[in-house]
Parts: C-alpha cells; structure tokens; sequence
C-alpha cells in the first residue's frame, strides 16, 4: 500500500476508535466520508474534528524536503576553481550528499570556435582545454565516482599527470582507454559542446568562475556565502529536517576568482 492510501487508512481508523471510545457523544454528522475529514481546515470544522486532526498531523510522516540544487561552472587549471573544489566543494557534497543534487560543469572562461571540427580555446591554454575534457568525460562515464575522481586530480600538484592514478583508485572498472577514446573522439567535442551551452546560457551570465548556482539560481548574496561557507548555506537552503552534520559552526575560508 502506498504512503498516501496508508495514511488515509490510518485516519479513518483513527477517527472511527476516537468516536467509538467516547459513546456518550453523537458521531459528527457532515457530508465528507471520514478519508476527506482532515483533508483542509474548513471540513475539520465542518465535522467538529479539529482536535484529532491536529493530532493525527502530529505524528503523521514528514514528506522528504527536495535536495538543494548546485552547479558548479569551473575550469580544471584556475588557482580559485581549484581551491574551492579542494577545499569547500568536495568536502560539503562528501557530508552533505543526502540533501544536495551536484552538477560538476568544467567549461569556466573557455571560448568554443565553431569551424568543421570544432575546437575551444582556454584560459589557462591548450592543457585546461585538455584537462576540461577529461574530466567532461570522467563526469560521463564514471557515475558517483567521478567526484572522487575529479576531486584527487584538482587537489595533485599536476592535474592532468593525475588522471589515470586518480581513475584507477577511485573507479578501477573503467579503463583509461575508454577516457582517451571519449577525449580524442566525437564524444568529448560533444560532451564539450554541451557544456559551452550551460555556461553561455547562465543568467546573469558568468563573470569570472568558480560560478555557482543553487537551484537553478545565481546572486551575489549566494556567491558571498558560498565562498565563505559552501556547507553553511547548503544547511541554511535545505527545507527539510536539517542533518545532523548541519549543527557544526561555519568556518570562513579564503576566495579566489579566475
């Protein structure tokens, strides 16, 4: 039986042992069956049962809030990107996981030129154009793994070097061949591709990245806190009963922007 259906099960048991247990009182006449008695305020009126009703919504189940939505729009060589991944962006999704829905989207600053073959011009050069395809792939092909993943290439003295280490602590059922062939092939400029089309269709547009969304939204009140504390405001964004790492005080840490 589905939650919904259970719950109207419930109720009217409920209510029915309410009435049944106090005999002396006539049961509420109205026009509502007893599924539909808690169903708004002005029935619970209507049939005299706002107290049980309050009651019932006491220990009634809470419906599961919706995880917080963050993007983040990055480049694999920017100081600031890397930063922010090491330090603030993987440790929050690590702890916060249950609450968060993460979208990792590595284009930052890059320029796409569209010819016959199309190519992309970096900020940081042709190697972040590499390492930004990489991990577009990574991000394709290795599911959850790809934050750990991503995460042990931007924290290694060279990002690129650290590829296929990274890939084979944290993902050994993936071959480095398929990465290679996803870089070298049709699939990178496509996964590429689609990432100059999320990052050119931010609004307001970006500026200067690391650049990130929460729910879809961008404002400068969100950027200050992120760069501050990640993790403070996705316990602060999430509607639901708040995790018990949420308790901990927030920790202020340095920004960098490329």
């Amino acid at each position: 039986m589905k939650l919904p259906a259970l719950v109207a099960a419930l109720l009217v048991v409920f209510l029915c042992y309410v009435w049944s247990a106090a005999s002396s009182h006539p049961q509420p006449s109205c026009r509502y069956p007893p599924s539909q008695w808690c169903r708004s305020l002005e029935i619970a009126v209507e049939c005299k049962v706002q107290k049980q009703c309050m009651e019932l919504s006491a220990v009634r189940p809470k419906e599961a809030a919706a995880p917080v939505s963050v993007a983040l729009y990055y480049e694999c060589l920017c100081p600031g990107c890397r930063s922010f991944i090491t330090q603030q962006f993987f440790p929050t999704w690590s702890m916060l996981q249950d609450i968060m829905n993460v979208t990792l989207v590595p284009y930052g600053n890059a320029k796409e030129l569209v010819s016959d073959n199309t190519t992309f011009t970096c900020q940081h050069g042709e190697p972040e154009c590499h390492g930004n395809m990489i991990e577009a792939c990574i991000l394709h092909l290795c599911g959850p793994a790809a934050f750990h993943i991503i995460y042990c290439m931007e924290s290694a003295a060279d990002v690129l070097g650290a590829a296929q280490p990274c890939l084979q602590m944290h993902a050994p059922a993936v071959s480095w061949v398929s990465i290679d062939t996803c870089v070298k092939g049709d699939l990178g400029r496509r996964l590429m591709h689609a990432n100059a089309v999320m990052t050119r269709a931010l609004s307001p547009p970006h500026k200067h990245v690391p650049w990130v969304t929460f729910n879809g939204e961008f404002t400068e009140e969100y950027e200050d806190k992120a760069m501050s504390s990640l993790f403070h405001l996705v316990c602060q964004l999430y509607e639901g009963v708040k995790p018990p790492a949420c308790t901990g005080a927030p920790v202020r840490l340095d920004r960098a922007f490329c």
